[in-house]
């Protein structure tokens, strides 16, 4: 497509090439930022129309939209769209007794921090310099008790200072 084939876009001014398909009415560029305005200039322009000014509100709306609803059941539900799963199915391992795992292991990663956005887990791996889940669950479970003991009252100001740590070693 030549240069001449090429427009500018009506939102941030920049050269685009329009969709081949869409030629012919395409008139923004398709990065987000220019396709949300042109998304909110079109509702604008949509919702400024007298015919469309109420279209949301009042009483006959409801109705109209309780009654899509109806001849429409499941609409919203997510259903298993997809027709198989992406991985093979894991054979089931024996569980670990807690003889077996030993005293630091006595709950899972996956159990320490199933309610935790993977946010957290990332930030204590980037901030201890470890990426093994024992080394992060065990670091994660000291931060837990740790501030169980802060909005408890038990933070102790006068716990010892802890030994600084050999060349080479990753400290928690």
């Amino acid at each position: 497509m030549s240069s001449a084939e090429k427009r500018k876009c009506r939102h941030c001014g920049r050269l685009f090439k329009p969709d081949p398909r869409n030629v012919r009415h395409q008139r923004h560029c398709s990065t987000q930022e220019c396709r949300q305005a042109r998304k909110r200039k079109s509702q604008r322009r949509w919702v400024s129309k007298a015919e469309n000014r109420d279209y949301f509100r009042g009483a006959e709306h409801v109705e109209r939209v309780q009654a899509w609803r109806k001849a429409h059941p499941g609409y919203w539900r997510r259903g298993d769209k997809v027709a198989g799963t992406l991985q093979d199915n894991c054979p089931a391992q024996a569980a670990e007794t807690k003889e077996q795992s030993g005293e630091n292991a006595a709950t899972a990663l996956q159990d320490v921090l199933a309610s935790q956005p993977l946010v957290l887990i990332g930030l204590i791996a980037q901030i201890t310099g470890i990426t093994l889940q024992d080394d992060i669950a065990f670091a994660g479970r000291r931060l837990l008790r740790l501030g169980q003991d802060i909005v408890g009252g038990k933070h102790h100001e006068t716990s010892p200072k802890p030994e600084p740590a050999a060349p080479g070693a990753e400290a928690i």
